[in-house]
């Protein structure tokens, strides 16, 4: 046997050798049992459940609105004439006292015309003394007494009486009369060349400066009143049956601490036709707020019977709650819905003791697996409206 056979031989051998312990191992593997598999199983979430308490719920009516001031006007001159300065600037910001000097227009040529119509009335009354004197001896002291006591710098007083018919003829064709009522109009129109406030208040336009010339009928300015304001809200047309003029309404704002209250002062008889809604104004009195600020609140309504308030997010559907039957199963279960709040909702047809999810769960759906746990404050999710977003639910007994 040559060298190359006795090679070849080894390979072949070699070859079956390795085959010979790949079967072997392949059937000590197939003899080997397999694992069991471990079964599926499903842990079943827990659940804060409470107890359904239904009672009497006391809703409320949410509103919400702008502020506006409620006194607020604008200024017009009544005169022509050039602005002159006064104690306080006519600029926007500047507080006004009421009964306060606003604006003074320069008067000087109207004065002088009242004093020589005082003058021209002061000489007729000196002339028709004598006259009076013989004609109508009885009233002669009154009209004495009347130019003793004329002030040219006073307000005109009325004239004397006539004590008869033809003395007052007598009077009158001395043109007093005319005199008279010419001066009684040049002090009306004097006083309107002095605007004062009507009311306390702020100014918040100003169209002119001092120097100017101003004309009859045109605009200086607006004056706003500060600390008096109404909240324009709207309410439902459902709801307007339980609001009131004098209804308390407590108010609150997003952007400021603290809680003021107002009152209903006016309900409008007019409709919206697009929303149903109808405008309600609000008085509220506080130094604190601002006009255009927006506030919102709630006014007392309607007591519902055998009702629960509950989170809005545990309502499904909107007509529809979760409720837990035999503490492992999720079931929903059809409700009345009664009212919608900004956070809560009020239903009914819930039969008491019902175990409802005190909380949303994240998931959930009809006949899904859970484990009940109670709630971890049950009695305090029920005693008020409030505490519904925290538990998720609450009965009001009120």
């Amino acid at each position: 046997m040559n060298q190359l056979t006795k090679r070849r031989l080894s390979i072949v051998a070699a070859a079956l050798v390795l085959a010979g312990a790949v079967a072997t191992m392949q059937y000590l593997k197939g003899l080997k049992e397999a694992p069991p598999r471990k079964a599926n199983f499903v842990r079943a979430k827990q659940v804060e459940v409470i107890p359904a308490q239904p009672g009497p719920v006391a809703t409320t009516i949410e509103i919400q609105g702008q502020l506006v001031a409620y006194d607020k006007i604008d200024l017009f001159s009544e005169v022509t004439g050039t602005l002159v300065n006064t104690s306080r600037p006519f600029k926007v910001g500047t507080y006004f006292p009421k009964d306060a000097v606003m604006i003074q227009v320069d008067d000087e040529e109207t004065r002088l015309n009242l004093s020589a119509q005082k003058s021209t009335l002061l000489n007729g009354i000196a002339q028709l003394l004598p006259d009076l004197k013989i004609d109508y001896p009885e009233s002669f002291p009154q009209w004495q007494a009347y130019l003793q006591s004329f002030d040219p710098e006073a307000p005109i007083k009325p004239l004397p009486q006539a004590v008869s018919e033809p003395e007052k003829l007598f009077v009158a064709a001395r043109n007093l009369y005319t005199q008279y009522y010419t001066i009684k109009g040049l002090e009306e129109r004097l006083s309107k060349y002095t605007l004062y406030a009507p009311f306390s208040g702020v100014l918040t336009n100003s169209a002119i400066h001092p120097g100017a010339v101003v004309r009859a009928g045109q605009k200086l300015g607006e004056l706003m009143g500060t600390g008096s304001f109404e909240l324009v809200a709207t309410v439902p047309l459902s709801e307007l049956q339980y609001i009131q003029a004098g209804n308390k309404v407590a108010l609150t704002s997003e952007d400021l601490e603290g809680e003021w209250t107002g009152t209903v002062k006016r309900i409008s008889d007019q409709i919206d036709a697009a929303s149903q809604t109808v405008q309600v104004f609000i008085g509220v009195n506080d130094s604190s707020l601002r006009e255009g600020m927006y506030l919102q609140g709630h006014v007392a309504s309607r007591t519902v019977p055998d009702a629960l308030e509950i989170d809005r997010d545990l309502l499904v559907n909107q007509r529809e709650v979760f409720e837990v039957l035999q503490d492992t199963i999720l079931r929903l279960r059809p409700v009345e819905v009664v009212k919608f709040n900004r956070t809560t909702v009020v239903i009914t047809q819930v039969p008491a003791g019902t175990p409802l999810l005190a909380e949303p769960v994240t998931g959930a759906f009809d006949g899904m697996k859970v484990k009940a746990l109670p709630a971890a404050d049950p009695a305090g999710s029920q005693s008020a409206p409030q505490a519904s977003e925290e538990a998720g639910l609450s009965s009001l007994n009120q």
